[in-house]
């Protein structure tokens, strides 16, 4: 029998099919304060703008600035974002925007759907697993996580939005490379970490910040499969369960990163473990948080809490 996490898990892959009439999860995500000035009045209708997820949609905000209007779908940090399904007014309004962005990747598969059903041959969409050229076949779609993500992802948005609106293009532009600027201090404290720390390891429930552990230059010992079973919602086997709570009961690992936004009876008796071991904890999240954050600042705290694991044996489970 299912249990609730994996019914979630599923709802997901059919997301569409469920999804009419029920609550809607739009969230406005505001322009960022790295967007570039501008002194000329703003336009009477901004460009429509929908993110699946809202650190693409705060990306998106930063660069079109005041001449964008950007929606993001999975917006709520304290929820799953895999159970989340689309009302009629948020399929209405990604059928209606001129620019949307969505992961791929099998992540956000209800975006395919609601832009097949509603054709535009208008609509830009910026596909990030068809922007790094990734497979179908790539096991972790949480590519945000990637430091070579967003860049890519803001060089297409200012691009899409230079292409729609051709008098700001220089605008757009000039944003993309202020949004590159301000990425600097995550970069370089990811290459601080790599030459102070080499040689670490660590455990984690799922795959969410593997890309940048990888980036980091850390080792994750927990198996990949026990990591697809966790984020599919799929039972690991006893061994993968056993061989998890050794790397904290024999000091194998620095740390435990687990998915902060989806914990059920198993991630806890895992969590718990690592913590009567004396294994830091830190909590990862899926969807980025809010308010206070923005996609740079969101990736340095990340990146922050990790180093502050290894170095200091300090836990941070919620940002």
């Amino acid at each position: 029998m299912r249990s609730p996490r994996q019914v979630a898990r599923v709802a997901r892959a059919g997301i569409l099919g469920t999804a009419l009439g029920l609550v809607a999860l739009a969230a406005t995500v505001t322009a960022s304060p790295f967007v570039v000035p501008e002194t000329a009045a703003a336009a009477s209708s901004p460009i429509s703008m929908v993110a699946a997820e809202n650190q693409y949609g705060n990306v998106a905000a930063q660069i079109g600035g005041r001449y964008v209007h950007v929606s993001s779908i999975e917006s709520n940090p304290n929820t799953d974002p895999h159970s989340y399904e689309v009302s009629p007014s948020v399929a209405g309004e990604i059928s209606g925007a001129s620019v949307v962005i969505q992961n791929g990747v099998g992540y956000d598969t209800f975006m395919d759907r609601i832009e097949t059903a509603s054709p535009n041959s208008k609509r830009k969409v910026v596909n990030v697993q068809a922007l790094l050229h990734l497979p179908n076949s790539t096991p972790n779609p949480h590519l945000w996580y990637d430091p070579k993500t967003m860049p890519a992802v803001a060089d297409a948005v200012g691009k899409d939005l230079g292409a729609l609106d051709p008098r700001h293009r220089a605008y757009y532009r000039a944003n993309v490379a202020k949004f590159d600027a301000s990425l600097q201090p995550w970069l370089s404290a990811i290459a601080a970490f790599r030459s102070s720390y080499p040689n670490v390891t660590a455990a984690t429930t799922e795959p969410v910040a593997d890309y940048l552990l990888t980036a980091m230059g850390i080792h994750n010992l927990t198996p990949f499969s026990f990591q697809a079973d966790i984020m599919n919602g799929t039972d690991p086997t006893a061994q993968d369960i056993a061989l998890e709570n050794g790397f904290f009961s024999e000091h194998r690992v620095k740390l435990f990163a687990y998915n902060q936004q989806v914990v059920d009876s198993l991630t806890e008796s895992i969590r718990s473990n690592a913590e009567r071991s004396g294994v830091p904890v830190v909590g990862v999240y899926e969807t980025m948080p809010t308010p206070g954050y923005d996609y740079q600042t969101w990736m340095l705290a990340e990146t922050n809490a990790i180093r502050q694991a290894v170095s200091k044996g300090t836990s941070t489970q919620q940002l």
